[in-house]
């Protein structure tokens, strides 16, 4: 066996893999605490100190995965996402710029990339991108005809909510997130405009109870799907499996079944 199969036999170890997410986990909770004055005034070198140690491990386990891979490594979107949430924080002026050093926390992003249940709600999130595409251009279609219409019906009485296109947009979908709809937006608008439930009501009805229950049950669905396809990918593995393991035990027994044979011309 080569060196570079065994760093990458090494890597996909399940010690490994559950050594870098403990790593993970403990950076986070170091980044939460440079947060706090009172622990970085007691603690503050050591924090930092594991802060850097921590990075470090991170480091050397992409370097170890370039070795290991060499060009297969960028083949995989999730490598691919370690290596630029890693960067981050070895980027000249990370330590000084707040926005670099604010962006660290991203490191904790990585749990997605190790963790395999993580890993499956974030691909079928991404599988149902598509179809989702389709249903926020049908909200935005939606959201474009509310906005005349609410700019055209209250937009004179009521210009702080409705006085213009994007005044419009903005409260409704303050509406459809149903926060303070009722009391800080529809009955001030109801007592001039006695009507204006009629308006209100069916465009909650098409947003919030419609097509953002037609989002999530995309997103449910594609979820399903790739959970679908890991139970698939393992059944494949373990068939595979199997059919290897025959194939040996079947040339075994051709080789028992030969050594009589030789012994006997002998």
């Amino acid at each position: 066996m080569t060196l570079r199969a065994r760093v990458a036999a090494l890597m996909n170890l399940p010690f490994t893999q559950r050594f870098v997410l403990g790593v993970i986990l403990f950076n986070a909770v170091l980044l939460g605490l440079e947060t706090s004055e009172t622990v970085m005034s007691s603690f503050g070198p050591a924090v930092i100190f594991l802060d850097t140690l921590c990075l470090g491990v991170f480091i050397i386990e992409i370097s170890l995965k370039l070795f290991a891979l060499g060009p297969r490594f960028f083949k995989s979107g999730w490598n691919i996402f370690d290596m630029i949430v890693v960067g981050i924080a070895i980027v000249p002026g990370a330590q000084s710029l707040s926005v670099l050093r604010a962006l660290r926390i991203l490191r904790l992003l990585r749990v997605i990339s190790v963790a395999p249940s993580l890993r499956r709600v974030v691909e079928g999130f991404v599988t149902a991108l598509p179809g989702m595409g389709s249903v926020f251009l049908l909200m935005a279609i939606i959201f474009y005809i509310g906005s005349v219409m609410a700019t055209k019906l209250f937009g004179a009485a009521f210009p702080e909510w409705f006085g213009t296109l994007g005044a419009s947009a903005y409260s409704l979908f303050q509406i459809m997130t149903l926060e303070s709809w009722s009391m800080g937006i529809v009955r001030p608008v109801m007592e001039q405009y006695a009507y204006a439930w009629a308006f209100f009501v069916p465009f909650i009805m098409m947003t919030t109870f419609a097509v953002v229950n037609l989002l999530v049950g995309l997103i449910v669905n594609s979820m399903q799907d790739a959970h679908h396809q890991a139970d698939v990918e393992r059944t494949d593995e373990y068939r595979e499996e199997v059919i290897q393991r025959l194939i040996a035990i079947e040339q075994r027994l051709a080789a028992q079944d030969d050594k009589p044979e030789s012994q006997e011309r002998q």
